[in-house]
């Protein structure tokens, strides 16, 4: 038996040396400590053993486990060393090469038309306004004129949520909560951009949801001609110095005199092409004087205060101004669409 467990010890040792990874450390482990193991079955017999030999053999055997333990625990080691000499290898980065760009991003160019619009009317002493896009029949329609059942309602589809409440058709909501809190004596010059929504079919030129700037002056003495004047230099400013305007007259219920605003084409300079239509203009924006209805529902005295009002939508700037022939270009978030406007 003796002669047994030495050639176990040695055969288990040269075994555990040869093993190339773990899983054969594992086995060679088993083959020889586990409890069908060759030093296992060798140890069943010692119960044939005289009394004598019984410790003798023993002590023999204790001493083989722990040299195969030791090895076993010693490969293990190396094992796990290169095991993670390896992983570091293959994990190696290399600081010496160039970092991956990163993408700028840039703002949205309805964002960046807004912008610019704001900027202009701001140098012109307007202020910024914003109001609730979910808003009030009253403040919506009534206080611009416009009382339940009148047949104008019907140039603007709306999104009712009850029948006081609705998703507001133009912000010119935020122009009567502006008047209405200054109390009927202030002057003061405001634009007041923001999305408004109307049930209308999307395709090229419309959209259920879009950005509206509206722009209110009231103060005394207003006339027309400051209206004329603004425009001109709001035109001037956005499409170019030699753009010129003109005034045709228009309904709006909330303004009286109504007037449209087209612009010279810049594709043709006026004399006349297909993106005008062969007019030589383009209509751009809805103006008026603000109707003495709405002056008194606002608590101005329409015999001391007058005012002008106006209207755009920053989609058509844009459009206009960049050539895009789709509004829905807008709203589809394609990235290769938006970069091209990043520097607009």
């Amino acid at each position: 038996m003796k002669e047994q467990l030495e050639a176990i010890k040695l055969e288990a040792v040269e075994k555990v040396n040869q093993v190339n990874d773990s899983k054969e450390l594992q086995e060679v482990k088993v083959a020889y400590l586990g409890k069908k193991g060759s030093l296992t079955g060798v140890l069943r017999g010692m119960g044939k053993l005289s009394k004598e030999e019984r410790p003798v053999i023993g002590e023999i055997a204790n001493q083989v486990r722990e040299t195969i333990t030791s090895a076993i625990e010693e490969k293990s080691k190396v094992l796990e060393e290169k095991a993670l000499e390896e992983k570091l290898q293959a994990e190696a980065i290399d600081v010496t090469l160039p970092g991956r760009p990163v993408k700028a991003g840039g703002p949205h160019l309805l964002t960046s038309i807004v912008e610019e619009i704001e900027d202009l009317f701001i140098g012109m002493g307007f202020e910024v306004r914003e109001g609730p896009e979910v808003e009030t029949d009253y403040f919506n329609f009534e206080a611009l004129n416009l009382p339940k059942d009148h047949p104008a309602r019907d140039m603007q589809d709306t999104f009712y949520i009850t029948n006081e409440l609705l998703m507001r058709t133009h912000t010119s909501p935020v122009q009567a909560r502006t008047m209405q809190s200054y109390g009927g004596s202030k002057p003061f010059k405001m634009i007041c951009p923001g999305k408004v929504y109307r049930r209308d079919t999307d395709d090229a030129t419309h959209s259920h949801q879009f950005t509206q700037i509206e722009g209110l002056y009231v103060d005394k003495d207003v006339k027309m001609s400051d209206l004329k004047g603004v425009l001109d230099v709001f035109a001037k400013k956005m499409f170019g110095q030699d753009r010129e305007i003109r005034l045709r007259p228009s309904f709006f219920p909330f303004t009286e005199p109504s007037v449209e605003m087209d612009i010279s084409c810049k594709s043709c300079d006026g004399q006349g092409c297909s993106v005008c239509k062969g007019t030589g203009w383009i209509e751009i924006l809805g103006a008026g004087m603000v109707h003495p209805n709405v002056l008194s529902m606002a608590g101005y005295d329409p015999n001391v205060y007058s005012g002008f009002a106006f209207g755009m939508g920053p989609e058509r700037i844009a459009m206009l101004k960049y050539g895009v022939n789709d509004i829905r270009q807008f709203y589809l978030n394609d990235v290769r669409f938006l970069k091209q406007f990043h520097n607009a």
